[in-house]
């Protein structure tokens, strides 16, 4: 018997059409190179396409536009407005469940003012300090530490060894993965005499509803004030967010990216992975920042950047075709100087 069901079944779930065989099998889904007997996989433009159906993919999701030419399809598929949504949705659909409460492990610790919601799920050797409050149907697994005083939402899910510090603020339904860190001290101090003078990090991190928090990333406390990430923001593995930087609603920060203090990020602003971003600038609604940019001064908003330091993504690409070819041009220079010589 086939582990996921037919194709006429994932198709159901996700309202799509299938055209060919709906009682196809299929054990697992994968990508193109991965995809065998028994595998659904999916293409999201005409390249992928031709690519599936010299794979051995069983099947394959597809997006309607690539087949509204009268396309015969090569292979059973399954047609849906938008390959990438549907694959949500079904990856979604055989995502294991979450815990569900009420459950306390007899090895949490819980200090007795607490409160607690109705169905919060606490899981073993988890910490939860003085005077916080955990919003109903709440998460916590495994050595999750909260600080005192702390407000999670509605909802919220922690993975294991995250941590919440003092007086931070988690909305409904944000997810931190395993490790991840709120309410680090900033990055502070001041030199006398000779000496490093720690400067007292007293802020807080406040988190908006959806946002989702990535492994072993850490978003530090403001030194006063707040240090804010917007409504459905996502922030990536291993980011490292400044004391008081604040970001905007639904903007993406891909891994290993550093924001310094203060920086400020708009609404759906999408930030490649190794971006270094300098404090006290702006970065605007709507603007996009390539992989492995250094960025050192503001950038408007709905500006592409890129490079080091970013710049206007297209300039930045004229600059390397330009470099290219200044060996040629330096080689070209030496010949007219030799020839210049000889007159």
């Amino acid at each position: 018997m086939s582990a996921l069901g037919s194709v006429g079944d994932l198709a159901a779930r996700i309202g799509g059409e299938v055209r060919g065989d709906a009682s196809v099998g299929i054990n697992r889904i994968a990508a193109i190179v991965e995809a065998g007997d028994g595998a659904l996989t999916f293409a999201t433009d005409a390249r992928y396409l031709k690519a599936a159906y010299a794979s051995r993919a069983s099947a394959i999701l597809v997006d309607a536009r690539l087949l509204d030419d009268g396309h015969e399809p090569q292979k059973t598929v399954v047609v849906v407005p938008s390959a990438r949504v549907a694959l949500a949705q079904l990856l979604q659909s055989f995502e294991r469940p979450r815990h569900v409460g009420p459950y306390r492990h007899p090895s949490a610790v819980v200090d007795p003012s607490a409160v607690l919601g109705v169905d919060v799920y606490i899981g073993p050797l988890v910490v939860i300090g003085a005077g916080t409050k955990i919003g109903e149907r709440s998460v916590l697994e495994a050595g999750v530490i909260i600080g005192e005083r702390v407000r999670i939402g509605e909802d919220a899910h922690l993975h294991p060894r995250a941590m919440v510090a003092d007086a931070c603020v988690l909305g409904n339904r944000v997810i931190l993965q395993a490790g991840a860190v709120i309410g680090s001290d900033g990055f502070g101090y001041v030199p006398v005499d000779g000496t490093l003078l720690k400067i007292p990090q007293i802020g807080i991190v406040e988190l908006g509803d959806e946002v989702e928090i990535g492994a072993n990333t850490c978003v530090d406390r403001a030194q006063t004030g707040v240090t804010k990430i917007g409504f459905q923001s996502k922030i990536d593995n291993q980011v490292q967010i400044g004391h008081n930087v604040q970001i905007g609603a639904k903007t993406v920060i891909a891994g290993g990216t550093l924001v310094a203090g203060s920086a400020k990020i708009g609404d759906g602003v999408q930030i490649g992975g190794d971006v270094a971003v300098n404090g006290h600038i702006e970065i605007g609604s709507g603007a996009r920042v390539a992989g492995n940019s250094k960025v050192w001064a503001s950038v408007p908003p709905g500006m592409t950047v890129s490079g080091n330091p970013a710049q206007d993504h297209r300039s930045e690409l004229r600059q390397k075709v330009q470099l290219k070819k200044l060996p040629n041009l330096m080689a070209r220079l030496a010949s007219l100087e030799k020839e210049q010589a000889k007159v």
